[in-house]
């Protein structure tokens, strides 16, 4: 148990992030910025680990941050780009390569 303990210590930092950078955000929005603020902060930790940090360094892992909406439902993963949770749906639509038209001549 010392170690999920020290892991969950972990939530200290978010506290911080989020009392520091949010200050006037309502108490009702602060539980949503709690939450993404804490997926960011332990993908970080995790990135720590020697093992996954040989794997990353490698170029055989990807990390993604992804926050459930247990009331409707949907998935959100972080864009670092626009530095925030977008719907998954949306970060995977922004990944697939433009089709691309191809006209055939006419015969």
């Amino acid at each position: 148990m010392p170690t999920v303990a020290q892991w969950l210590s972990n939530a200290e930092a978010t506290h911080w992030i989020v009392k520091d950078n949010y200050p006037t955000l309502p108490d009702e929005q602060k539980i949503n910025v709690d939450i993404q603020e804490n997926v960011l902060v332990q993908l970080e930790k995790i990135k720590t680990l020697p093992a996954v940090a040989y794997r990353l360094i490698k170029g055989d892992l990807n990390l993604h941050s992804w926050v459930y909406k247990f009331e409707t439902g949907d998935v959100f993963a972080y864009n670092a780009e626009q530095g925030q949770f977008i719907k998954l749906i949306e970060a995977i639509d922004e990944q697939k390569p433009q089709a691309r038209l191809a006209v055939l001549p006419s015969i």
